[in-house]
């Protein structure tokens, strides 16, 4: 659903993403964990379309988000960082408007809008000002208009950034519920973020239960690391590295230092 391959951006002399190589497979989730400015929503931006990359690919449900950008917009639901929403318009209004933008149309249109309020919960103040919104509902506001498609791939930046304990807890079981059936990649500086967010998102296979795990980290050269977590049924755990490295076997906090 999602294949980065080797994507790198530069900017001026500072390279924010080396080679980044990963990829997401229907019905799994996997997380961006960083510190600010460690190139999470670099990356997101460009596997998004909203910036090139300086090299490398990013394909979206095998469309080339570089050679058919239109095609693979159609493909994501995305939530940016900064969550913008028009605040003189009621939810209801700012959803439809959404739709309308997407391509959807009539009855389409009503039924998108529905389902995407009921699945983030709006239904009590769909017909609210944006202005007059806590900040939690507006996250799923600009949730919602990601879901509005149906897509078969999401892309959250900071989905939980700045909500209370109750609101990132919905946040997170709803990021549970769609990865059943989409491929997810959302990004958290926030270690018990990811790890909330993974527990039980991945069904055994072979009698191992996988979780990916992407941990980009602030080095020197701004190198972006990517490792694989294996969980055995007797419970033991550790890392595996993805992109050729040595392995590096711990508990779950151990792979996130340089």
């Amino acid at each position: 659903m999602i294949e980065v391959e080797h994507l790198t951006k530069q900017f001026g002399t500072k390279r924010a993403v080396d080679h980044l190589t990963f990829t997401v497979k229907k019905g799994e989730v996997l997380g961006f964990l960083g510190p600010n400015g460690a190139g999470k929503s670099t990356t997101m931006r460009m596997i998004t379309g909203f910036i090139p990359p300086t090299s490398g690919d990013a394909k979206v449900c095998g469309i080339s988000i570089i050679d058919k950008p239109r095609e693979a917009k159609t493909k994501i639901g995305y939530l940016p960082e900064s969550a913008p929403l028009y605040n003189d318009m009621t939810v209801i209004g700012f959803l439809k408007f959404c739709a309308a933008i997407r391509g959807l149309k009539g009855v389409a249109k009503d039924d998108a809008v529905e389902r995407a309020i009921d699945t983030c919960f709006l239904g009590t103040v769909a017909k609210q000002s944006i202005d007059t919104l806590s900040k939690g509902y507006r996250h799923r506001t600009c949730l919602a208009q990601a879901l509005l498609h149906d897509p078969k791939v999401l892309i959250l930046d900071e989905p939980t950034d700045g909500l209370d304990p109750n609101q990132k807890f919905e946040v997170r079981q709803l990021i549970k519920r769609l990865g059943q059936t989409k491929a997810i990649l959302f990004s958290t500086h926030i270690l018990e973020e990811v790890e909330a967010a993974f527990l039980e998102a991945f069904g055994e296979r072979d009698g191992f239960r996988e979780r990916f795990l992407i941990t980009v980290v602030e080095l020197d050269d701004a190198q972006a690391r990517g490792q694989r977590e294996v969980l055995r049924p007797d419970g033991a755990h550790g890392f595996e590295r993805t992109d050729g490295g040595a392995g590096h076997h711990g508990p779950w906090g151990s792979g996130l230092t340089g």
